[in-house]
This record gives structure tokens, sequence and C-alpha cells, in this order.
């Protein structure tokens, strides 16, 4: 089984350092939206950012190693 990356292919610990950040999960969760061709996610995730995207965020990451919901 391979390895899930959520941020830019980067490692799971390194992925929830960013997460863990408000600032950075934001910036960083539109861009992977966006390369992943969820724009419409992308725009909510940059007016709702905070705290809606960034929690679903943060929890996805703890807990399926990925950004599985709403990217």
């Amino acid at each position: 089984m391979a390895k899930q990356k959520a941020y830019f292919g980067l490692e799971w610990i390194i992925s929830l350092i960013i997460a863990i950040f408000p600032i950075s999960s934001i910036i960083c969760g539109i861009i992977t939206r966006v390369q992943r061709g969820k724009i419409i996610e992308a725009i909510l995730n940059f007016f709702l950012g905070f705290p809606f995207f960034w929690l679903m965020d943060l929890v996805s990451i703890i807990l399926n190693k990925d950004l599985k919901w709403v990217a």
C-alpha cells in the first residue's frame, strides 16, 4: 500500500505540522485543492478558511493521513 501524502507529497508528520498552524494550513489547503482540480473548494477555503476548513483539514490529516474531505 502506497503512503498517502497530504500537502505537496510531503510526509505525514510534516503535513501534520503544517496543518497545526492555521495560516500555513489555509494557504497549503488552497494550493492543494487547486492542484487536485477542486476549484470551488479552493475558493470556499479562501473565504471560509478559518476555522471551518482549518479544523476539517487538521482532523482529516490526523485520521486519514491525507486530505480526504473536500480535497
